[in-house]
């Protein structure tokens, strides 16, 4: 089995004439969390739709697994185990943090969403459900509706529900945007858990986020790899210091 469990060759992407990813080679090694990081129009989040088959590339290949996805469907790989957070799993507000977990183990063991269903058939995913609560420390909000949930615990949910999909590697957009440094600290720990037996990948501006979690940071700026490695190597690269610098006076 290979140690990169997700590759992408010369990824490049065209809107018009403008190339907002330009020719990237990218190896996420299984069981790093990876993280994806550069100043503003870098294209971060534009490479991070392309490998999420967000958006179709112009030119170039995506590998999961050893497996072409390069033309699969975001749904499609979804099932192959890669999984992209806080898109793909929006709580519905109204229902319970147990509730939410439910109809996600309901969506991944491929029933549809009954709601009307007898309390008995949904019951059956309780203990699994519970289970998922406790492992991103929600569990004294079990019954407690999603929209009375704080910010970041929402968050904390939205990747428990991502969880019920069992993926072998999560995709993590922003996972910090708009937090208050409370709920930063206790979604860093949540991540740094859940990454014990999986692989994940993640775009995210806060680089003190970044230098605690991530094993391997690729740097990118104007839609190409301008450096790569961990924290310690890349935030020490002088074009990496010119290029958030030149940003910041943009």
């Amino acid at each position: 089995m290979s140690d990169v469990i997700l590759a992408a060759e010369n990824l490049t992407k065209e809107f018009k004439g403008f190339v907002a990813v330009d020719g990237v080679n990218l190896r996420v090694r299984r069981g790093q969390i990876h993280a994806l990081i550069g100043p503003n129009g870098a294209g971060k989040t534009t490479c991070f739709n392309l490998l999420t088959k967000f958006l179709p590339p112009t030119r170039g290949t995506i590998t999961y697994d050893g497996k072409d996805i390069t033309a699969m469907s975001s749904a499609d790989i979804a099932r192959l185990g890669l999984v992209r957070s806080f898109q793909i799993s929006a709580v519905f507000p109204h229902l319970t943090a147990l509730e939410n977990v439910r109809i996600a183990l309901q969506r991944r063991r491929g029933d549809s969403f009954d709601f009307w269903r007898s309390q008995k058939i949904l019951s059956r995913f309780d203990e699994e459900a519970r289970g998922l609560l406790a492992e991103v420390g929600l569990s004294e909000f079990t019954n407690t509706a999603a929209s009375e949930l704080s910010y970041g615990r929402k968050r904390a949910l939205e990747i428990a529900t991502t969880l019920a999909l069992n993926p072998e590697m999560l995709l993590l957009d922003e996972p910090m945007a708009g937090m208050a440094q409370a709920d930063v600290e206790r979604i860093t720990a949540l991540i740094k858990r859940i990454s014990a037996n999986r692989t994940i990948l993640m775009v995210e501006h806060n680089l003190s986020v970044v230098a605690t979690l991530s094993n391997t940071i690729t740097v990118l700026a104007r839609g190409k790899v301008l450096a790569e490695g961990d924290y310690a190597t890349v935030s020490q690269d002088p074009r990496v210091v010119e290029a958030y610098i030149g940003a910041g006076h943009g």
